[in-house]
């Protein structure tokens, strides 16, 4: 991870970001690829905060959502941002994190395709995300047949993480989830690159939902976050049973 600033309001707020990638091939192991659209999901939507109401900056998009096909895993990550940010301020600081993305990174738009704060409020991220499946630029690797979900602040070793964190993530994950996932469980996918712990063309096995770590040579999303994986997988399991 790297440090980039950003400006908000007045001030600067200094932002870790783990390096992520774009342009990933498709190349994965679901079993089978229906269409998205038609594809009943396995829990309900949770309430997302569009990028209309963020006030996403559009004009910065450099390219239309690439749809990828059913989601088969879920990766977590963390922004890096100060874990003491007051929740109303969540739209400045995605407005921020989407133009160092795009800005300072080259990428087309922000990485993430959903972000959650620590109110357990979810932001929608990476244009499209909400209505189909979008190839992401969050894990090297392995953006295709995925959804990245970022919680927003900084969750190294002795730093909490809200519950309503943990249950939004949650929510996003059995929702995006396909059908007949299993979140306590894994996934094999091929990675697409030499980027990640896996060479081009490997078959992966990795959890259903994963740490950035696992996939990656980073801290994200921090120890304390990544220790809470085994919840948020008992959490999604739950709340795809209703």
């Amino acid at each position: 991870m790297w440090s980039r600033r950003l400006a908000v309001g007045a001030g600067v707020v200094v932002l870790p970001l783990a390096l992520l990638v774009v342009r990933d091939t498709v190349h994965s192991d679901p079993p089978g690829r229906p269409d998205p659209a038609v594809v009943r999901p396995a829990a309900p939507r949770p309430a997302i905060v569009s990028r209309k109401s963020w006030d996403a900056d559009e004009e910065l998009v450099r390219e239309q959502p690439r749809y990828t096909g059913v989601v088969s895993a879920v990766f977590i990550h963390h922004t890096g941002h100060p874990n003491g940010y007051d929740c109303a301020d969540v739209p400045g600081l995605l407005r921020s994190l989407q133009w160092v993305h795009v800005k300072n990174e080259g990428w087309d738009d922000i990485g993430y395709n959903f972000v959650v704060d620590r109110c357990g409020t979810v932001y929608e991220g990476r244009a499209g995300s909400v209505t189909r499946p979008v190839r992401g630029a969050h894990t090297q690797g392995f953006n295709a047949h995925s959804v990245g979900i970022a919680a927003l602040g900084t969750f190294d070793a002795g730093n909490p993480v809200p519950p309503a964190l943990i249950r939004g993530i949650a929510e996003v994950a059995a929702w995006q989830l396909r059908p007949g996932a299993d979140p306590r469980g894994t996934v094999r996918l091929t990675s697409s690159n030499d980027e990640s712990r896996f060479h081009k063309g490997d078959k992966a096995v990795l959890h259903v939902i994963s740490g950035h770590r696992d996939s990656f040579q980073t801290d994200c999303p921090g120890e304390a976050l990544y220790a809470k994986l085994p919840a948020i997988r008992d959490a999604t399991a739950k709340l795809r049973k209703r």
